[in-house]
């Protein structure tokens, strides 16, 4: 794996941890770096209300910051609006209120995209 590869895996699961850690919900990773060439990795999660997805969003900007030294060079949507997006370059973190989740449904649109193991083995292990 190369450092970039080993660096977005590495924002992908802090993103994860701290999403779960703050009760986001059916959290996912898709690997999108062979269907597209501008990101390796998308985060989505859910959230049950607008405060909860600017609480999620705000662990996740904390959690990159204080374990990778990262910011995201981009920050997009509102919480009032039912979705935000962190933009980390080779990682985009979506989170949705559930009936935006449901509307945009991106794990449909990228249905081809793998769920790389390391993701659905870091859910087990936060589930157990």
């Amino acid at each position: 794996m190369t450092d970039v590869g080993t660096v977005s895996r590495a924002i992908a699961l802090a993103a994860t941890e701290a999403a779960r850690d703050k009760q986001a919900t059916d959290v996912v990773v898709l690997d999108v770096a062979e269907l597209l060439s501008i990101t390796d990795y998308f985060v989505i999660c859910s959230a049950s209300s607008d405060r909860q997805i600017k609480t999620v969003i705000q662990a996740i900007e904390e959690k990159v910051r204080r374990d990778l030294d990262l910011r995201p060079v981009r920050r997009e949507g509102e919480s009032d609006a039912g979705w935000a997006l962190l933009d980390y370059v080779d990682v985009v973190v979506h989170v949705f209120g559930e009936e935006e989740r449901a509307y945009y449904d991106l794990e449909r649109l990228w249905r081809d995209a793998p769920r790389p193991g390391w993701a659905v083995e870091s859910a087990a292990r936060s589930a157990g």
